[in-house]
C-alpha cells in the first residue's frame, strides 16, 4: 500500500463513527469488457472487506443476451468469499458476503416481491393489513441495506435497490472502473465517515 493509501487508512482509523458493515458497489457491463475488469473486483472486495462484511455488486445491463456470459465469468471468478449471484430470472433469495445482482433492477425486484404478497393473500395466506415493510423486506432477492453505495463514472444511480438505498449514503466518482484503485475506495470510506447519517430523519 503506498504512502497516499497509508495516509487515508490512518484518517479513517482515527475517525470515531462506526464504519460500514455493507458496502454496494455500481458498475455497467461495459465496465466489466475492460481489460482487467474482473482483478479490479477481485480487489475490490479485499479492500471491501478490510472495513464490511458484506459486499453487493449491482452491474447494470443493456444487453440481456449478454447476462448468461456475465453471470459464468462472476462465479466462477477468484473471490474472497462466498457468492451470491442473482439475475432477472433467478429471484431466490441471495444470503451470502458477496451479493451480485446481474441486470435485475430495483423496479423488479420490488414487483416481484409485491406480486408474491398479492399471490398470498389471493391465496387467503395472509391479509392485506399484514403487509408492512418487514413483510416486503423478506421477499426481496437482496435481503439487507448498504450503509455505503458507490458508484463510478457517472453520477446517476441506475436502477438498483431502490428499497434498500433509501437510507443509504451515495458517493459518486467521476473514476472510472478501469482506473478504480485503493486509494478511490478510501476516499469513498472517508467521505462515508466524515458524514453525519440521519436515516431519512
Amino acid at each position: 500500500m503506498g504512502l497516499y493509501e497509508q495516509y487515508l487508512a490512518l484518517r479513517i482509523r482515527r475517525h470515531d463513527v462506526d464504519l460500514p458493515e455493507h458496502i454496494a458497489l455500481v458498475i455497467t457491463e461495459r465496465d466489466l469488457l475492460e481489460r482487467g475488469a474482473y482483478e479490479t473486483l477481485t480487489d475490490f472486495f479485499e479492500w471491501a472487506f478490510e472495513y464490511a462484511s458484506r459486499v453487493t455488486v449491482y452491474v447494470s445491463v443493456l444487453d440481456t443476451a449478454a447476462i448468461p456470459a456475465l453471470r459464468r465469468e462472476l462465479e466462477t471468478m477468484n473471490a474472497p468469499r462466498e457468492v451470491a449471484v442473482r439475475d432477472p430470472d433467478d429471484r431466490s433469495r441471495a444470503d451470502a458476503p458477496i451479493q451480485i445482482g446481474i441486470g435485475l433492477g430495483g423496479k423488479h425486484e420490488f414487483t416481484s416481491a409485491v406480486q408474491t404478497l398479492a399471490e398470498s393473500v389471493e391465496a387467503g395466506e395472509l391479509e392485506p393489513e399484514g403487509i408492512d415493510d418487514e413483510r416486503v423486506e423478506q421477499h426481496l432477492v437482496f435481503p439487507s441495506e448498504p450503509d455505503l453505495v458507490i458508484k463510478t463514472g457517472a453520477e446517476r444511480l441506475s436502477d438498483f435497490m431502490i428499497w434498500q438505498s433509501v437510507y443509504s449514503e451515495l458517493y459518486f466518482t467521476d473514476v472510472n472502473w478501469r482506473d478504480f484503485r485503493k486509494r478511490d475506495f478510501l476516499r469513498a470510506v472517508r467521505e462515508y465517515c466524515n458524514r453525519s447519517r440521519r436515516f431519512g430523519r
